[in-house]
């Protein structure tokens, strides 16, 4: 009888390549391999390069390599994990899984329903036929949407992991899914041993959320940074329009001064023909003309 192997995985981490984050990859590794992980992935936003780096450095920390992105779809964020390249941003969800899956990776819709950390609503999760659902994020404030997250994919039958969504490297495997594997050693792990044993079903979810305080401040400065971008994005637009009024009105007022002046001409050369031809008229009923 084969043995079954228990891994730890954390496959929702951000280095400072997203722009939300701060740590370098090698601090990330170190940590993971500190407190017990067997592989993290290093999910920015919709950039590759970090990862990439994350996974060939992974081995060095007794790590399983594992590459992976957090890419924004036209319905939302979905991680891409096993992927190396990055896939096409703002296209529609099942576009993006579909691109994922041909490519090797595992398609895990993260934090959904949260709409404001851009995760991905009902509906278009309903019509479409991914690979994992992120049951437990440790970033959420009260935990109702890890529950609801659960419960959508018990109805739906899909695999449950849970992620830690880290943005600074204390809170790396706050959260972190346990994956059974057959039949391998620790030796032998693979990233494409985990990735199957993700699309089979056989995980399971370890984590605790993040202190209110810890949670507080990240939802603070993700608002002001989300208010910040569209106040900038506001004032750029304004400033587009009032210099595009200014241009069109500087036009017609240029163009309606040139056909005042052209009309302006126009009739003092009209009157000027008109007195002539009235002098010239006067000019032969006198006597002199005769």
């Amino acid at each position: 009888m084969s043995e079954t192997l228990t891994v730890c995985v954390d496959p929702h981490v951000h280095s400072e390549a997203s722009y939300d984050a701060t740590d370098p990859v090698e601090l990330i590794l170190e940590q993971a391999a500190e407190i017990g992980l067997d592989a993290v992935v290093v999910t920015d936003h919709d950039v590759l390069h970090e990862s990439l780096r994350a996974a060939e450095l992974a081995s060095e920390y007794g790590l399983v390599g594992i590459p992976g992105v957090e890419v924004s779809t036209a319905d939302g964020h979905l991680l891409a994990v096993g992927v190396e390249e990055m896939p096409p941003r703002r296209r529609p969800l099942d576009e993006t899984v579909a691109w994922v899956r041909d490519r090797g990776g595992v398609a895990i819709v993260p934090h959904p329903f949260q709409r404001s950390r851009h995760g991905v609503r009902k509906r278009p999760l309903a019509d479409c036929d991914v690979d994992a659902i992120e049951v437990y994020n440790s970033w959420l404030f009260t935990g109702y949407k890890n529950r609801r997250a659960r419960r959508f994919a018990d109805k739906h039958g899909y695999p449950g992991v849970a992620g830690s969504d880290a943005h600074h490297v204390p809170s790396i495997g706050r959260a972190f899914t346990e994956i059974e594997v057959e039949g391998v050693s620790r030796a032998e792990l693979t990233a494409d041993v985990l990735l199957d044993a993700i699309r089979e079903g056989d995980t399971a979810v370890q984590g605790r959320r993040q202190p209110i305080p810890v949670s507080a401040h990240h939802y603070g400065v993700g608002a002001a940074r989300k208010s910040g971008y569209y106040a900038k994005a506001g004032a750029i637009r304004s400033a587009y329009y009032a210099k595009t009024g200014a241009i069109t009105s500087a036009y017609y007022a240029k163009k309606g001064g040139l056909r005042s002046a052209y009309y302006a001409k126009t009739g003092a050369l009209r009157g000027a023909t008109g007195m002539f031809r009235t002098m010239q008229s006067l000019y032969r009923r006198t006597p002199l003309s005769r």
